[in-house]
């Protein structure tokens, strides 16, 4: 679990909170919902700002929600829907752009926040892959196998 530095025990049971991945994820719904969607014109109010505001809520979401699943093949799919959510929230940032309705020193500050979350994201899908938690816990009889992006189920080792 990646924490930021100095970071106490209180803290550290905040749970998913705590997950570096929520937190760049959170960095960027904010700056969506405060810097970037006041500026889109009203008659996008239910359209592009309602998607944008959705997406970008959705990626922390699904890190927090994948979180508080035990076994880490949940907590990665969850991750995965984060994912899909961050590239939803890029494509909305890219339409907002080619569109006129943001600046492109806007657009580069978002897709820079939106960017440095896919790394940390990415980084902590590769941990969970590592640490397997709840891989040999009672009650997870089938092992989920990871191939070419397809996912196979099989009985047990």
């Amino acid at each position: 679990m990646m924490v930021e530095e100095g970071s106490s025990k209180a803290e550290l049971a905040r749970g998913f909170e705590s997950l570096a991945a929520w937190q760049k994820a959170r960095e960027l719904m904010l700056f969506v919902h405060r810097e970037l969607v006041p500026l889109l014109p009203p008659e996008e109010k239910w359209d592009l700002a309602s998607q944008l505001r959705r997406s970008s809520k959705s990626i922390m979401s699904n890190i927090a929600e994948g979180y508080g699943r035990y076994y880490y093949q949940e907590t990665i799919r969850f991750c995965y829907l984060a994912r899909g959510s961050l590239d939803e929230t890029i494509n909305h940032l890219r339409t907002s752009f080619d569109l006129g309705y943001v600046s492109r020193e806007c657009y580069e500050e978002a897709r820079m926040m939106a960017d440095e979350c896919r790394r940390v994201l990415n980084g902590y899908i590769a941990f969970l892959k590592r640490e397997r938690r709840g891989n040999r816990e009672p009650g997870n009889p089938y092992i989920l196998h990871d191939e070419r992006n397809a996912f196979m189920a099989s009985d047990g080792p």
